[in-house]
């Protein structure tokens, strides 16, 4: 699927309201080929900068509140 100029900055805007934990639960429960995950999409690399370098990326602290499924 393409998408709109808009539409992957309001999805990059969606990524960047997300809090540190809600980014690490995405990442680990997120359900397969999930477009924030799909490395064909601008999204994928976005996301994971943001997790990693804007946030430090996974705690253990985190990691613990956030448990498995």
């Amino acid at each position: 699927m393409a998408y709109t100029d808009e539409e992957i900055k309001r999805i990059k805007s969606d990524i960047d309201n997300m809090d540190h934990e809600s980014m690490c639960s995405l990442w680990r429960y997120a359900p397969s080929g999930h477009i924030y995950f799909d490395s064909t999409l601008p999204f994928a690399e976005y996301f994971k900068d943001r997790l990693y370098n804007h946030f430090g990326g996974f705690t253990p602290e985190i990691s613990k509140r956030i448990g498995w499924k």
